[in-house]
């Protein structure tokens, strides 16, 4: 005897068990980030620019958060953090450009060169302490209207720092 389905009617035994199986599965994946992959931060001459809010409010020695987009601002932003509440980033120290025209990969080279000085002299032999630096630089647009201070910034790579980094600070 062949038994034949009416089109419309539906089996819900199979459906029930199919949803179950979803989630199920999805109590087994991880949750998803929001750069799709978990794992450190790559701090380089692009993770905060001149154009990022708050970090043009930063001076040398200052503590501040990484950027994260703010619902009351309504952008990303970075905040002044005293260093002793576990700041994930400090300004060492400002470097001046030279003036000319606006080169990226020029100005991204001066930058690092110039702040891993900067890093050696605060923290010579002290790599291996888990520290690491990154310059922010200015943009297009902030060097148009004469910004050639380029942000040298130490951090931990391993998450917040305690405290401050600097050598004379701790």
């Amino acid at each position: 005897m062949t038994v034949t389905r009416q089109a419309g009617t539906r089996r819900p035994a199979r459906r029930w068990a199919l949803v179950l199986g979803l989630v199920a599965l999805g109590t087994l994946l991880p949750p998803a980030t929001a750069t799709g992959t978990a794992g450190p931060t790559i701090k380089d001459e692009t993770f905060v620019t001149a154009r990022t809010s708050g970090i043009l409010h930063i001076e040398a020695g200052e503590c501040f958060t990484d950027p994260a987009y703010s619902g009351e601002a309504g952008e990303v932003v970075v905040l002044y953090t005293p260093c002793h509440e576990r700041a994930a980033n400090q300004s060492y120290g400002f470097v001046q450009a030279p003036e000319g025209e606006w080169d990226p990969a020029a100005l991204g080279a001066f930058a690092w060169r110039s702040c891993g000085r900067g890093f050696d002299s605060h923290w010579s032999g002290e790599r291996a302490s888990g520290l690491s630096f990154y310059p922010i630089l200015p943009t297009r647009e902030t060097w148009a209207g004469g910004d050639r201070d380029v942000m040298c910034v130490v951090y931990s790579p391993g998450g917040p720092m305690d405290g401050s980094a600097l050598p004379a600070a701790r």
